[in-house]
């Protein structure tokens, strides 16, 4: 496995332990529907939302900052991988969109929790 494949699958585990420790349920990890695929899908009990949660995991050398990598396309990609999983899963909830920035080396990471981080963009129909 290359090292930022790596890096990034330790910054998704502790992104999911520091979400249970704040009271998420983790639904699924790396849930993939063909080529799109969500971090982590969470909920909190007795709440109808539904979380996507986006990791970004950076070491500190990282020449950039880790929400430029949060594009439109991959804003377009999370909502219809949410959509395709709400679908899958016949579920009525709402969904937010939450990211979480891991900076730092493993166990070590600086976690920034942005609940709501943006919303799906609108479409006009002609």
């Amino acid at each position: 496995m290359a090292q930022h494949n790596s890096i990034g699958k330790k910054g998704e585990q502790i992104a999911c332990e520091y979400l249970i420790t704040r009271g998420f349920t983790i639904r699924e990890t790396n849930w993939r529907m063909g080529r799109l695929e969500i971090d982590i899908v969470a909920h909190k009990p007795d709440d109808p939302t539904l979380h996507i949660v986006e990791v970004k995991t950076r070491s500190n050398d990282a020449p950039f900052d880790p929400m430029d990598a949060i594009t439109p396309t991959k804003i377009r990609n999370l909502v219809r991988a949410a959509n395709s999983y709400i679908e899958y899963y016949q579920l009525k909830m709402s969904v937010q969109y939450d990211v979480m920035i891991m900076v730092g080396k493993y166990p070590d990471f600086n976690i920034h929790f942005i609940p709501d981080a943006f919303q799906p963009p609108l479409r006009v129909i002609r």
